[in-house]
């Protein structure tokens, strides 16, 4: 593990970036965008929630929309935190966020999450790491949707499983909690005002810097988090939005050759937020945890069957093939990496230990068939 000159910078914003941040005042989705074109680099973080509020409350047309999209992606808003920061702070404002209480008492979460958009297509590695660290006994948060660039997206593969994931609702969060550590937070059911963007961002057929900020918007309040970002210039970036929202004990990931993952083949590069708010820049690898390098290739999929089988081998323990272990090694990596994020373990190679007895145990396959079994009761109870 080496570490950069970087190493514990604490992260601090002036007041006046602060204001851009949190005020507000009425400015039509017009104006921003006259603004945002005509003169870019007086654009603020105050301007960019006006935009996206104006979008979030129906007030936007289909060509204001692609304009905004477009002009963000122009001015390079995803290079600069206080700008994600001020969209997540607006968007998060219209999320869903429930109240969950199992047995009278609040619940901790965590989740494993990545921006996507890597052009990688392998396993669904961050899904069944966060599964086999439910078994490991985090609770799970897992905010996600369908595939937009892969094959299998963690909406497609648990409804592959047999989870019934359009049954769940905020307000039955309680019910599968008491039965599971484990969730799917879809996020078109949690960030319902999204949807007036759904149409534009499809049609444009390019990635805007709205792609980032589903990580950074999980509607329960994660204390711990691996977060995966596609490009090695976001690290820091989503690093410092998260000191900026008041995370700690949050990763910030980008794998060898650019994957939203911690590696199996080669340096992943990670930047920690600590209880402090402050960051550190380090490099791992796989021989941190105790565990070989694989070539990444071994981990490619090409189908959302594929995938399933893939899972299933995992869950049931499988190391028959080069393919199995490199997949079990995949897992563990990231299951770990949340378990030691979260202190459940005093070191890295503890950590994997621990998810590889979730494994072997059978815990991560009873923590999957539970959210399986609670979700299709969600169903019986509304048809009833």
């Amino acid at each position: 593990m080496t570490q950069d000159s970087n190493d514990f910078e604490p992260v601090v914003y002036n007041n006046s970036l602060l204001e851009k941040i949190t005020t507000k005042e009425q400015k039509t989705l017009r104006e921003v965008l006259r603004h945002l074109i005509l003169r870019p680099d007086g654009f603020t973080a105050h301007d960019a929630r006006e935009g996206l509020a104006s979008i979030m409350e129906g007030e936007a047309t289909e060509a204001q929309q692609g304009a905004f999209l477009t002009a963000l992606k122009i001015r390079g808003v995803d290079r600069y935190p206080e700008m994600i920061t001020g969209l997540v702070q607006e968007m998060l404002t219209k999320t869903i966020k429930p109240d969950v209480k199992v047995q009278g008492g609040s619940i901790t979460f965590s989740d494993i999450v990545g921006t996507g958009g890597d052009g990688w297509s392998t396993f669904n590695v961050s899904t069944t790491a966060s599964i086999v660290a439910a078994g490991a006994g985090l609770i799970i948060g897992k905010h996600g949707s369908r595939a937009s660039s892969s094959n299998c997206g963690s909406a497609d593969i648990l409804e592959k499983y047999g989870c019934n994931l359009e049954a769940i609702t905020p307000d039955s969060l309680d019910q599968i909690y008491s039965n599971c550590n484990f969730c799917f937070l879809f996020a078109k059911t949690f960030h319902p005002s999204m949807k007036y963007l759904a149409k534009a961002r499809y049609e444009i057929g390019f990635p805007t810097p709205f792609n980032i900020l589903g990580p950074l918007t999980n509607p329960l309040p994660t204390s711990s988090a691996i977060i995966g970002v596609h490009s090695t210039y976001l690290g820091r970036v989503i690093a410092e939005v998260l000191v900026c929202l008041g995370k700690t004990n949050h990763w910030v990931v980008c794998g060898k050759c650019q994957i939203d993952e911690i590696s199996i083949d080669g340096p992943t590069d990670v930047w920690k937020v600590n209880e402090k708010g402050q960051i550190e820049h380090v490099v791992m690898t796989p021989e941190d945890y105790g565990l070989k390098s694989y070539p990444l290739d071994l981990a490619f999929s090409q189908s959302l069957e594929q995938n399933i089988e893939t899972l299933n081998r995992l869950l049931d323990g499988k190391q028959e093939t080069e393919k199995d272990r490199a997949i079990r090694s995949f897992v563990l990596i990231n299951a770990a990496s949340l378990i030691y994020v979260s202190k459940k373990a005093s070191s890295l190679k503890e950590a994997v230990k621990i998810a590889e007895e979730s494994i072997d145990s059978g815990n991560a396959r009873a923590q999957l068939d539970a959210f399986a079994k609670a979700t299709n009761e969600l169903k019986h109870n509304v048809t009833a």
